[in-house]
């Protein structure tokens, strides 16, 4: 199979070494595509072109792997490669995510795939597992930790003792986090990935806009030390349930105990929680974050391309024969219980509270355990202030 890859960054480049020492699978890097002339690469010069149009022109290529970095480039290349009718694999959740409709509809009138198992959580094989595994089972709920950026952060602060900014600096220089890490540690980039499991799990579409998310970005050693007090470490969790006719996700942090799946998945690793109606619960592990796991599932996807493979996306189509249209509306009238630790009680007023569980306050950190509208969650989402919140 002969392709074009777009992007030689670090999941690029893990690609590249991935095919390179296969066995059971051979492709043709046929062209890479980069803007940068001047960068150092490991590779000759002559591997490159500067010019994505003169790539997607091509006529020795079936299909692209698209890792670009800027989400505005990526869509302009899957795009125009998929209306020229070529097969397209990408790990970039922000494009897919916030693209969805008009991609998925893409693959329909052009008849070409479009993989991404690579977007989701690294290593582990989620989206197929829930396209062929679950394809026929009514799923209760599926959640996770599927960043390993803020897994690793919370790791080094819950074991070694570190701060945020210390444990973040580590992180980044192992290469599981940007330079730039707030799409991963403010919750972004799980939502993203939660927007397009939800899609493969339920079959319903939403906009990222419409999802929950907060991060870990405002955590202190204090949370750190209450949450191992009660047993207990924190979590930054990915969680998309069905109630009836309802769904609920959202991204937020979560204090976990001894009784959770959760609880001793540690580092850069991910992993994925899922509940079916009559299957019971099962448990995915893998690395989430590094060259070389999202480099190997982005091979699977490729080698997956070679035999005809796509996604039938069959509950999105039951969705949308059904009512005309797979988007659906989030439910959001509901409480959770949280923690919240606030540094003053005007911070609270965002907040619509319930019901105060159980309050504590020191000249080192005041603390709500509280019931909490879940809809006034959404006034914390690019404000500035510093609570931090996780569900309990």
């Amino acid at each position: 199979m002969d392709i074009a890859l777009f992007g030689f960054g670090c999941v690029g480049q893990g690609l590249y070494d991935a095919l390179g020492q296969s066995h059971g699978f051979k492709a043709g890097i046929q062209k890479i595509g980069v803007k940068d002339r001047h960068k150092p690469r490991k590779i000759a010069l002559d591997h490159f072109s500067f010019d994505r149009h003169e790539i997607l022109g091509r006529s020795d290529i079936q299909a692209i792997v698209e890792l670009v970095d800027n989400a505005e480039d990526a869509l302009d290349i899957v795009r125009t490669a998929m209306q020229r009718g070529l097969h397209v694999v990408s790990a970039n959740k922000k494009l897919l995510a916030e693209h969805f409709s008009t991609l998925f509809q893409l693959q329909q009138d052009k008849g070409v795939a479009l993989l991404y198992e690579g977007a989701c959580a690294g290593s582990i094989p989620i989206i197929r597992n829930l396209e062929e595994y679950y394809d026929t089972e009514t799923l209760r709920s599926i959640s996770g930790i599927i960043n390993g950026s803020s897994n690793y952060i919370l790791t080094r602060m819950d074991k070694d003792g570190l701060d945020y900014h210390t444990a973040l600096a580590q992180a980044q220089e192992l290469g599981f986090a940007e330079i730039d890490p707030w799409l991963d540690v403010a919750g972004f980039d799980p939502k993203y990935k939660l927007v397009l499991l939800v899609v493969h799990a339920f079959g319903v579409i939403f906009k990222p806009e419409a999802v929950l998310n907060l991060g870990i970005q405002n955590i202190s050693a204090f949370d750190i030390e209450h949450a191992a007090l009660k047993g207990q470490r924190i979590k930054l969790v990915a969680y998309a349930a069905q109630h009836g006719n309802q769904l609920q996700a959202y991204v937020l942090p979560r204090l976990v105990g001894h009784e959770s799946n959760l609880v001793n998945i540690d580092n850069e690793y991910n992993a994925v929680e899922i509940e079916g109606a009559f299957s019971g619960k099962q448990l995915l592990v893998g690395k989430g974050a590094g060259s070389y796991p999202t480099g190997a599932a982005v091979l699977s996807d490729v080698a997956a391309l070679s035999h005809q493979y796509r996604y039938e996306y069959k509950k999105l189509h039951q969705n949308i024969a059904a009512n005309g249209h797979g988007l659906h509306e989030l439910h959001t009238d509901f409480t959770l219980r949280l923690y919240i630790r606030y540094t003053h009680e005007t911070e609270l007023a965002l907040l619509d509270i319930k019901e105060t569980i159980e309050q504590y306050t020191s000249p080192r950190a005041k603390y709500l355990i509280a019931e909490v509208g879940f809809a006034s969650l959404y006034a914390l989402q690019g404000k500035e202030n510093k609570l931090f919140v996780a569900v309990v």
